[in-house]
């Protein structure tokens, strides 16, 4: 059985639209609660905790309904990002984790996505046999042993303790400007009150949530109103996280923006040096620029390459034994802190070279030289397929064999929202506009 209502990162889609309705809500509920209670005892507890977006409530409160139904304790905890989610199922000891949010889509999508007992995202092979409870019928919990639901008041301020331990102990941020845009998202509390208590002048961004403006003009996704903030303010560094804060982008003192795979490259050759590389291996996925694998190949490091999402990425990691990994959009890995990507981890571990070395961002955020790489997205409707267009095929045919040994191209489906993603990468520049414009064209025809 094919996953159908799981993507790349869990269950998402436009809110109060199928799938992103309580009623689906309700039933993702009962089937999840139903799969972490096969031994049918009354010990299971879950823990959800959601961004800012207004059908947060209404998800919650399905969720809530359908887990206790079966017999799940719940624990809310409010507002708080992804990675505390994970952190929290772990550290709390409860079965499953929830989190509701559509990361840096806008405020009219919502997600859902879950994590196991050990704080990672569920496998493939859970997601369908979840799915498939779904579609069946959905044995109720007995009146006696229905579930009860309790709201954690303190899980943000353990997150954030537990934040500042991954800082070094031997230093502190004292001296250093920071701007810190948490895109109205699930970080704007945790990620200014971490800063400023490791001893950073802070100018927050994006703190003040109202339920439909999160990642609006703001966060990762839209890095400009943090490179303003950052000139205007005169900061050493700009960390732009997404809307759940399992992304990031670093700005360096002029507003420059880097991507993960210049924040990879960094982590990567420092880890090298200290030793703790597992395996001198940086897991990435398809997207990451050639650059970066030239970068760490000059060092002897590898680049272990992943479908795209963070999900894989992990998955990959713990096959290997490897402690390193990320993708281009900002997810940055570190399984010796985290279970899933973080983005204030990784601007913590990031102003912690800046301490270390005395050096400025602008200098720490050019690790390589960039192959030239070209993305566009083409949108298309509910039904249409294509990527399967004769048409299309023979024009991506055409073009792989026009750069063949000079780049290359990636086109995929996106696992998040309606779009072709159409990638490629080639030192020769008007080479790879043309062959990202031929291709676009030929998918905007057939949509």
């Amino acid at each position: 059985m094919t996953r159908k209502l799981f993507g790349t990162d869990g269950v998402r889609g436009q809110a109060n639209t199928y799938p992103m309705t309580a009623e689906m809500a309700l039933k993702l509920g009962q089937a999840a609660g139903r799969y972490f209670r096969r031994d049918g005892s009354n010990a299971h507890r879950v823990v959800i905790g959601k961004d800012t977006r207004l059908s947060g409530y209404m998800l919650e409160n399905a969720l809530t309904a359908g887990l206790t139904s079966t017999g799940m304790n719940v624990l809310l905890l409010g507002p708080v990002p992804t990675p505390a989610v994970g952190f929290l199922t772990r550290s709390m000891r409860a079965d499953l984790g929830v989190m509701i949010s559509a990361s840096h889509n806008p405020h009219h999508d919502n997600g859902i996505k879950f994590f196991g007992p050990d704080g990672f995202k569920l496998s493939d092979a859970a997601e369908v046999e979840i799915e498939a409870m779904v579609e069946g019928d959905i044995t109720p919990a007995q009146p006696q042993n229905i579930g009860r639901a309790k709201r954690i008041d303190d899980a943000l301020g353990r997150y954030v303790e537990y934040a500042k331990t991954t800082f070094p102990a031997g230093l502190r941020l004292d001296g250093l400007k920071v701007v810190v845009d948490c895109a109205n998202g699930a970080a704007y509390k945790a990620a200014p009150l971490v800063l400023w208590e490791l001893g950073a002048e802070v100018i927050p961004v994006g703190v003040a949530p109202n339920g439909t403006n999160i990642n609006e003009k703001c966060g990762s996704t839209y890095p400009q109103t943090a490179a303003e903030a950052v000139v205007a303010h005169g900061a050493h560094l700009g960390i732009s996280l997404d809307g759940d804060a399992d992304r990031v982008m670093i700005l360096d003192e002029h507003g420059h923006v880097a991507d993960g795979d210049q924040i990879m490259a960094l982590f990567a050759a420092r880890w090298a040096e200290e030793g703790r590389l597992q395996g001198g291996t940086l897991v990435a996925t398809v997207m990451s620029n050639l650059g970066l694998e030239r970068f760490l190949a000059a060092k002897g490091l590898r680049l272990e390459r992943t479908s795209v999402g963070d999900r894989y990425v992990v998955e990959a990691m713990r096959r290997g034994g490897w402690n390193l990994g990320g993708e281009q959009s900002g997810h940055i890995v570190m399984t010796d802190y985290a279970t899933t990507g973080d983005g204030l981890l990784a601007g913590l571990q990031f102003l912690a070279e800046m301490a270390r070395t005395g050096q400025a961002a602008s200098t720490l955020i050019r690790q390589f030289d960039t192959v030239p790489q070209m993305l566009k997205n083409v949108r298309f409707a509910a039904g249409k397929t294509p990527l399967e267009a004769e048409a299309v095929k023979a024009v991506i045919r055409a073009n792989e064999a026009r750069i063949a040994g000079k780049g290359r191209i990636l086109i995929r489906k996106s696992g998040t929202e309606p779009l072709i993603r159409v990638m490629a990468e080639c030192e020769d520049e008007a080479m790879l506009a043309d062959v990202v414009g031929e291709i676009v064209g030929a998918v905007e025809a057939a949509v």
